[in-house]
C-alpha cells in the first residue's frame, strides 16, 4: 500500500527500537517452537513408544541425524535416571521455554511500544504543522470540524488500526516462515499441500477487507460532519438560545450521529466478520491435511511418507502456523479500515499550497518607500471579488478602504501579507514584487488588529508577546500603556500572568482589542493593517480603541478598514470600492463634497 510509505518513513526515526522488536520477535518464534517440537520427541523416549537410541549417530546434514541424534541425547538421560526424575526434567525444560517464549514476546512489545507510540505523535505534529503552513484560501472551502476531526480521531484510527496492523505483519510473516521451515522438514508434500490451500482462505477475506475500506472512509467522512457539528453548537450557544433553536439543533445533532452510528455498526460488522470467517477457513484447511494425510498413514496399499508420530508433530506446528495467518487476515482488514483515515490524513499533507514561497525568495528587514497595487485581479474560484486594482500608498501615509459589504475591502488588504496571492497583476514593496520576498519576512513589516481580535487560553503576558520569546516585562508594559490597556490588566486577579479564558472569554469586547493593539504595538512593525478594529464596541470603548490606535499609527503606514466613516477622515487618502473596483478616490472633504457614493454612504449613517 503506498499510503504506508508515509508511516514507515516515520518509523525509520525509531530503527534502533524497530530492530530490537525484531530481535526479540524472532527469538520468540524460535523458542515457542522449540516449545512445541522438543515436546514430542521427550514424550516418545519417556513412555517408551520409540526405541531408546544408545549409540552417537554420524554427522550429516539432514533431519534423521538431527532426530537421532537429539534421541541419543535423550536416551542417555533417561538411561542414567528414574522415569519421574526425566519427566520432572522434561516439565522444567517445556517451562523454561514457555517463560522464555513470553518474556522475549514481552520485550518485542515494550520495544514496539516507543516505535508505535512515537510514530503516532509525530504524525499528529506533521499534520498539524502542515495544517498551520496552508494558506488561509484552504481554510474557507474546508471546515473546521472536519480537520479537527483528522487531527484527532484520524490520527487515533491510524493508531489502532494501522499501527496495530503492522506490528503483525511485521512478527507474524516471521513466525510463519520459521514454522514453515520447521514443516518442509517434517514433510514436504503436506507443507506443499497447505501452501497450495492457504492462499484461497486469503482471497475470500481480501474480498471482506475491501469492502470494509469503502465503509470506513465514510465512517471518517461523517464523523468530521459530526464534529463540525459539535464545534458550530458550542460556538453558537448563545445564538442558539436567543432564537429558541434548540430543537433544531437537537435534531439535525440527532441525525447526524445516528449516521454515524449506522457506518460505525456495518464498520464493525465487517471487521468483526474478517476474524472467524478466517479461523473457519482455517479449519477447513487443518481438516484437508487431516484427511489426506490420515489416508497416506492408514491406507495399507500405500507406503506412507511419514510416521504417526510426525504426522502429530505435523498438525500440531501447522496449528500454530494457522493462529499469524488469521492475525494476518485480521491486520489487513484493519490496515483497510485504518486506509480510510490515512488517505484523509494525506489529503491534508498533500494538499496544494497556493501561496509558495519562490525557490529563491529575498530576503527584506526594512520598508523605506512606498505599497504599489498593479493591475491586481482576484477571484475565489471562478467568483471574481477583485478586477484592475491600481494603488500606491506612499511610506507614512494612512489610506482608508471604504465601501459596503462584499466590495472587496478585506480581500484587497489580506493581499498584502500574502494571505492569498493576486489572480492578474502584482503588488510591489519598495518595487520588489512581494511573491518574490521571503514570506516569514514580508510578514513581519506588518502588524494586523482586526474586528474579532484572535486572542489563545493563555495568559495576558503571552498573547501581548504572541510570537515572541523572553520579552522584557517593561516592553510588555510599554505596550499595554500606549494601547491603553495597562489599567485594566493591573485590576485582574494576577495582572499580566492572568489567564484569559478561550479567544479571551474573560474579556469584554473592548479589552481584548486593546490586547491586540498592544501585540501590534509590541511588534512594532512598519505597516499596519486595522481591519474593521472599532465597528463592534460601544461608545466607550470605541473611545479608548481609537485613541490606542492613533497613538499605533504616528509614523506608520497604515491600511484601515472601517464601517464607521468618522473615524477615518483624518485620513491622506480615502478609497471608495464597490463590487471589487476603485470608484471613487480622494480625502474625506474633497470626496463629500463630490457628492459620490461616499457622500451617500456617510448620509446613510449619519441617518442611522
Amino acid at each position: 500500500m503506498r499510503k504506508l510509505k508515509h508511516i514507515i518513513g516515520f518509523a525509520l526515526h525509531y530503527k534502533g527500537y524497530a530492530l530490537l522488536n525484531v530481535l526479540c520477535n524472532t527469538l520468540y518464534v524460535v523458542f515457542n517452537l522449540l516449545s512445541l517440537l522438543l515436546f514430542i520427541p521427550f514424550l516418545r523416549l519417556l513412555f517408551s513408544e520409540q526405541e531408546i537410541t544408545y549409540e552417537k549417530p554420524a554427522f550429516s546434514f539432514s533431519t534423521e541425524w538431527g532426530e537421532q541424534y537429539f534421541n541419543y541425547l535423550m536416551g542417555s538421560f533417561v538411561r542414567e535416571n528414574e522415569k519421574l526424575d526425566s519427566l520432572l526434567f522434561i516439565c522444567f525444560v517445556v517451562l523454561l521455554l514457555f517463560f522464555l517464549k513470553n518474556l522475549f514476546r514481552y520485550l518485542a512489545m515494550f520495544f514496539l511500544a516507543a516505535v508505535r507510540h512515537g510514530v503516532v505523535r509525530d504524525l499528529r505534529e506533521s499534520l498539524f504543522n502542515r495544517t498551520i503552513d496552508l494558506p488561509l484560501g484552504y481554510f474557507s472551502e474546508e471546515r473546521k470540524g472536519d480537520l479537527i476531526a483528522r487531527l484527532t480521531n484520524d490520527v487515533q484510527e491510524v493508531n489502532y488500526s494501522v499501527m496495530s496492523g503492522l506490528e503483525l505483519l511485521f512478527r507474524d510473516p516471521l513466525s510463519i516462515v520459521i514454522s514453515l521451515a520447521a514443516l518442509f522438514f517434517i514433510s514436504p508434500q503436506l507443507t506443499l499441500l497447505s501452501l497450495v490451500l492457504m492462499p484461497l482462505s486469503a482471497l475470500a477475506i481480501g474480498r471482506v477487507s475491501k469492502s470494509l475500506k469503502r465503509t470506513s472512509g465514510k465512517v471518517q467522512k461523517q464523523f468530521g460532519e459530526l464534529v463540525n457539528s459539535i464545534e458550530e453548537g458550542l460556538g453558537g450557544v448563545k445564538i442558539i438560545k436567543a432564537f429558541n433553536a434548540q430543537t433544531f439543533i437537537k435534531e439535525r445533532f440527532r441525525e447526524q450521529n445516528n449516521r454515524y452510528n449506522e457506518l460505525n455498526v456495518r464498520a464493525h460488522r465487517k471487521l468483526d466478520l474478517a476474524s472467524p470467517l478466517s479461523e473457519f477457513l482455517g479449519a477447513a484447511v487443518m481438516v484437508t491435511l487431516v484427511w489426506y494425510g490420515g489416508n497416506l498413514i492408514l491406507n495399507p496399499g500405500v507406503k506412507a511418507p511419514i510416521d504417526g508420530g510426525a504426522f502429530i508433530g505435523f498438525i500440531i506446528v501447522f496449528s500454530q502456523v494457522m493462529r499469524p495467518v488469521q492475525a494476518i487476515s485480521s491486520a489487513y482488514s484493519n490496515l483497510q479500515k485504518g486506509a480510510a483515515a490515512l488517505h484523509r490524513i494525506e489529503e491534508v499533507m498533500q494538499a496544494r499550497d497556493s501561496v509558495a514561497e519562490a525557490v529563491h525568495a529575498r530576503s527584506i528587514q526594512v520598508f523605506e518607500r512606498n505599497i504599489a497595487y498593479q493591475g491586481v485581479s482576484f477571484a475565489y474560484g471562478k467568483k471574481p471579488v477583485l478586477n484592475d486594482i491600481h494603488l500606491e500608498i506612499p511610506k507614512g501615509t494612512s489610506v482608508a478602504l471604504v465601501g459596503e459589504s462584499g466590495a472587496g475591502k478585506s480581500t484587497l488588504a489580506d493581499l498584502l501579507p500574502r494571505f492569498y496571492d493576486p489572480t492578474i497583476g502584482k503588488i510591489t514593496i519598495d518595487g520588489h514584487d512581494i511573491s518574490q520576498l521571503k514570506i516569514a519576512d514580508l510578514r513581519n513589516l506588518f502588524g494586523i488588529v482586526t474586528q474579532n481580535p484572535i486572542l489563545f487560553n493563555d495568559s495576558v503576558y503571552r498573547n501581548i508577546a504572541f510570537g515572541m520569546n523572553d520579552v522584557p516585562m517593561a516592553e510588555i508594559e510599554r505596550a499595554a500603556h500606549i494601547a491603553n490597556a495597562h489599567g485594566f490588566i493591573e485590576q485582574l486577579e494576577n495582572g499580566y500572568y492572568t489567564t484569559i479564558g478561550d479567544g479571551g472569554g474573560k474579556l469584554s469586547g473592548g479589552q481584548r482589542q486593546r490586547l491586540s493593539i498592544a501585540r501590534a504595538v509590541l511588534k512594532n512593525p512598519p505597516i499596519l493593517i486595522l481591519d474593521e478594529a472599532t465597528s463592534s464596541l460601544d461608545t466607550e470603548s470605541e473611545k479608548l480603541v481609537q485613541d490606542a490606535l492613533f497613538r499605533l499609527m504616528e509614523n506608520r503606514t497604515s491600511l484601515i478598514i472601517a464601517h464607521r466613516l468618522s473615524t477615518i477622515q483624518h485620513c491622506d487618502e480615502i478609497i471608495v470600492m464597490k463590487d471589487g473596483s476603485i470608484i471613487e478616490r480622494g480625502k474625506h472633504q474633497e470626496l463629500y463634497d463630490r457628492g459620490g457614493v461616499y457622500r451617500k454612504l456617510i448620509e446613510l449613517q449619519s441617518f442611522g
